[in-house]
């Protein structure tokens, strides 16, 4: 009956004791940082956005990308590639982590068996035991071992979005790669094309030269001339490889051979009318500035635990079973035995190591606020970068394609003209060489532009969420993948 009591009266001691710990902690109270930029874009840069338009965040990549091929190529890219397998890998790690410091909130109960000898007078005396064994388990009053359990969830938050930030970088990256695909094929049917002119334009120059009604200058002119277009045939022809290599790369495998006809580059449907929203929208549109306060709150957790190293830590071990001077005693009437024994260490000398402990986790602190602020007035300039490219680069295409019309004009006047003797051909070479010239500027800006809205989708945050997850999101009974 005595025994029964104690055994209750210590499991009391034991539920209050436990109930105590975990009540309390010492993280600092979390402010976030003032945003460190302007609190607006550039007001040429920023057209007003349409009443009701969808953040560029929501919008899943299968909707903003036209391009069947495309869509094709980012969902290879999603399931192989190696960047973004990493970063799933290093979710499951953090989560990992962050079960093994929740774990350590509660006691771990094991089943032990022990057999004790000592010597008594001139004989040796031997005890058994076996029973459910707590060992070192540490009572959180003051908050240490919840602060580093907050630290690792915090950790694993950050992981999370930086698995997000690399899906965004990929989407873009693959887009843009298949963008600059599509700007080879386009400049290699232009160098074609020129190549084939040139080369007429050569024979019939060495014809006329054949039958004295032209110059060797003229002739040799020529011939400089369809040379230039084989040696600018020959690295269109590498560059296309590099960047299908660099396309492959991204996808993670080499590309299918039942993938859908493309879309030529001058049909490509990219949006152009995104909504940029404010720079303060950054801080809950896109994951790597998320992620970035996500490591500022765990460092400000680690403050706490930090702090809950100067006071007392109390550790508890128990044991509750059965114990006999007997092995074949031990579980007969009568065996029951329990034992406890608290620890209780309090630091008085430690030669400084806690307050040093304190200083670095608060020097982390102020390390992750100045990173924090970092990834803010980066994610500032990236999407001022790009709205400064959609406000130019369409006039500078505009631009750009009434040139190259009008030296196509100027090639055939003068060619027309050289025909007719009105002219030297000095006249014809260099309108050719200037109209070759233009149309390559044409199709380099043309996929700029493209490539350009493709980053600005990137840094206001899309390209994360699948259309899954967007239905999820706004229909409230369907619960969110995880």
């Amino acid at each position: 009956m005595r025994e029964r009591a104690s055994s209750r009266g210590l499991a009391l001691l034991a539920s209050a004791l436990l109930a105590l710990a975990g009540c309390s902690t010492l993280i600092p109270p979390y402010e976030r940082p003032a945003p460190p930029v302007p609190a607006t874009y550039a007001a040429e840069m920023t057209p007003a956005a349409s009443p009701g338009s969808e953040a560029v965040a929501d919008i899943d990549w299968q909707r903003f990308f036209a391009d069947q091929r495309l869509k094709q190529l980012i969902a290879l890219a999603l399931a192989n590639n190696r960047d973004l397998r990493v970063a799933v890998l290093n979710i499951e790690q953090t989560r990992a982590l962050y079960d093994i410091r929740r774990a350590d909130q509660l006691p771990t109960v094991g089943v032990g068996a022990t057999v004790a000898r000592q010597p008594v007078g001139s004989g040796v005396a031997t005890s058994y035991a076996v029973g459910f064994a707590v060992t070192s388990y540490e009572l959180d009053l003051f908050g240490r071992v919840h602060d580093l359990s907050e630290a690792a969830l915090a950790q694993y938050f950050a992981t999370a979005e930086n698995r997000k930030a690399v899906q965004i970088s990929l989407v873009a990256s693959v887009a843009n790669a298949y963008l600059n695909l599509l700007a080879d094929d386009e400049l290699l049917r232009v160098t074609r094309q020129t190549l084939a002119t040139r080369e007429e334009s050569t024979r019939l120059t060495k014809l006329r030269f054949d039958n004295g009604a032209s110059s060797e200058l003229d002739f040799r002119q020529a011939e400089s001339l369809l040379e230039g277009a084989r040696v600018a045939l020959a690295q269109s022809l590498r560059q296309r490889a590099l960047d299908e290599n660099a396309l492959q790369l991204l996808v993670g495998q080499a590309l299918p051979a039942d993938l859908a006809a493309p879309l030529p580059l001058d049909q490509q449907q990219i949006p152009g009318d995104l909504p940029a929203g404010l720079p303060s929208d950054l801080l809950i549109r896109r994951p790597d500035v998320r992620a970035a306060e996500q490591q500022l709150l765990s460092a400000n957790a680690n403050i706490g635990a930090a702090r809950a190293a100067f006071f007392p830590r109390i550790s508890l071990t128990a044991n509750l079973g059965s114990a006999s001077s007997e092995l074949s005693g031990l579980f007969k009437s009568g065996s029951f035995a329990f034992t406890g024994t608290a620890q209780l260490l309090q630091p008085i000398f430690d030669a400084g190591r806690n307050r040093a402990n304190l200083d670095v986790a608060r020097v982390n602190r102020d390390i992750a606020v100045a990173q924090y602020e970092r990834s803010i007035q980066t994610a500032f300039r990236e999407v001022s970068d790009a709205l400064a490219g959609r406000a130019t680069l369409g006039e500078q295409l505009r631009a750009q394609a009434a040139q190259t019309n009008a030296l196509a004009i100027t090639y055939r006047l003068a060619d027309l003209r050289y025909r007719a003797g009105a002219a030297s051909y000095l006249d014809t070479l260099d309108a050719q060489r200037s109209l070759f010239i233009a149309q390559q500027a044409l199709v380099q800006t043309q996929a700029l532009q493209l490539q350009n809205l493709v980053t600005l989708y990137r840094v206001l945050g899309g390209g994360w969420r699948e259309a899954s997850e967007v239905t999820a999101a706004s229909n409230p009974t369907v619960p969110p993948p995880r």
